[in-house]
């Protein structure tokens, strides 16, 4: 069987590409405690400029962190976003939970004349410090965000980074102006998805490691 000419060794390949990632990126402008997220973030998804569209809250990597390291559960969108989180990473076996496929779901959207993803947090229970982590759905963060309006606890963190056309830009300019202390990380513009969202809890999680 011929081969082809390519790095196969997994390690050499995580090595050269975090080496890539730090002599292409600029994290001057990042606290210490965001490069790991910035440096993961970009691994996700390719682009060193996504650091230029990278907003966060002060001190919201400390929190996610603090929570984590607590055991403190992670609310996930998507499945995918799940499925993109390390779980040897996570420092108290912290359960990860996504309700979209809850049976209830679909009736709950009917009703709240919303998106299944969006009807979906209303079925996550104990929000009130926990890491919350979007990255499919704008209509999903905008309902975290009602939700804490509404009294059912305030998370220790959103990652708010859905992708997208439709209101994709909106919520993430909404979760940046929340107000209150209302910790979060985002990524303005389009872009966003699963893996970026994954991205940033595996780095909170682990960094680097």
């Amino acid at each position: 069987m011929s081969k082809l000419d390519y790095i196969r060794d997994p390690a050499e390949i995580y090595r050269q590409s975090f080496a890539t990632v730090e002599a292409e990126a600029a994290f001057d402008s990042l606290p210490d405690s965001m490069r790991s997220v910035a440096k993961r973030l970009i691994h996700s998804c390719g682009m060193v400029d996504v650091v230029e569209d990278l907003m966060f809250s002060s001190g919201a990597a400390e929190a996610g962190m603090s929570a984590l390291q607590h055991g403190m559960p992670i609310y996930c969108d998507v499945e995918m976003v799940r499925s993109g989180i390390i779980s040897r990473l996570l420092p108290a076996e912290n359960d990860v939970r996504c309700t979209l496929n809850d049976k209830r779901v679909t009736d709950h959207a009917n009703v709240i004349s919303n998106t299944r993803s969006a009807a979906a947090v209303d079925f996550w229970n104990d929000i009130d410090g926990s890491v919350v982590v979007v990255g499919n759905a704008p209509t999903a963060l905008f309902r975290v965000m009602e939700r804490v309006l509404e009294g059912a606890g305030e998370p220790a963190l959103v990652v708010g980074i859905p992708v997208g056309f439709v209101g994709a830009i909106e919520s993430k300019q909404a979760l940046a102006e929340f107000g209150s202390d209302l910790a979060f990380i985002t990524v303005h513009g389009r872009r966003g998805g699963s893996a970026m969202a994954s991205a940033v809890v595996n780095a909170l999680a682990g960094g680097l490691g």
